[in-house]
C-alpha cells in the first residue's frame, strides 16, 4: 500500500494498483475496460510478446500496426489507416507501447482514439519516469501499466506490476479483479 501511494504521487494519478506482473497489469487493464471476445485491440508490430498476449488472453484479437522507423513506437498514421478499413467497428482499444523509455506520439494516438471512441491503454513496461510534454507516460490514456520485472528500469526482487488510472470505477474493477473479483474478501462479484 505504501508503494502504491508513493507511485500514485510520483506519477500524478489518483490510483496505482499493485499486481503480480506487467503482463497481469495488461490483462487486468483490458478486462477492467470490458475488452473481450470478438473485440479488436490495436497493438504495435514491434514489442514484447506480452502486449499481444494479454489481448489474446481476454479473448480479443490483436490488430498489428506498423511502427515509426525513427522511434520504434506505434505509428499513429497506420493506426488511422487500420481504423478506416471495414473492420473498424470491432476495434475497441489502442495499446501504445512506450518502448525503450521513449514515449509514443500520444497527441496523435489520443486524437485517433477520440475520433473513433476507443480506449487507450498505455504499456509503460519499459518507460517508468519518462515524460511526454510534461506528463509522466502511463498517465495520459485511460489506463496505464508498468512492469517491475528485474530487467526493467525499476526492477523488483522477482516480479511485479502496476495499473494506474484517474478513473475511480476502473480502479475499483482492477482492485477487485486482482483478487479474483472479490469485495469484500470471499464475496466474488466479478
Amino acid at each position: 500500500e505504501a508503494f502504491e501511494k508513493e507511485m500514485a504521487e510520483y506519477l500524478g494519478v489518483k490510483h496505482a494498483i499493485g499486481v503480480a506482473s506487467g503482463t497481469d497489469a495488461l490483462w487486468l487493464a483490458l478486462k477492467a475496460l470490458g475488452i473481450g471476445p470478438g473485440d479488436g485491440v490495436i497493438v504495435p508490430s514491434f514489442t514484447f510478446f506480452a502486449t499481444a498476449g494479454a489481448v489474446v488472453n481476454v479473448g480479443a484479437i490483436p490488430v498489428f500496426a506498423d511502427i515509426d522507423p525513427k522511434t520504434f513506437n506505434i505509428d499513429p498514421e497506420d493506426v488511422h489507416r487500420i481504423l478506416t478499413e471495414d473492420r473498424k467497428s470491432q476495434i475497441r482499444a489502442i495499446v501504445p507501447v512506450h518502448l525503450y523509455g521513449q514515449p509514443a506520439d500520444m497527441d496523435e494516438i489520443l486524437a485517433v482514439a477520440n475520433e473513433y471512441n476507443l480506449y487507450v491503454v498505455e504499456d509503460t513496461a519499459q518507460a517508468i519516469g519518462a515524460e511526454y510534454k510534461g506528463r509522466k507516460v502511463g498517465t495520459i490514456g485511460h489506463i496505464g501499466i508498468f512492469s517491475f520485472f528485474p530487467t526493467k528500469n525499476l526492477g523488483a526482487y522477482g516480479d511485479g506490476g502496476l495499473v494506474v488510472t484517474d478513473n475511480d470505477d476502473l480502479a475499483e474493477k482492477v482492485r477487485m479483479l486482482r483478487v479474483h473479483g472479490a469485495k469484500p474478501k470471499y464475496c466474488h462479484h466479478l
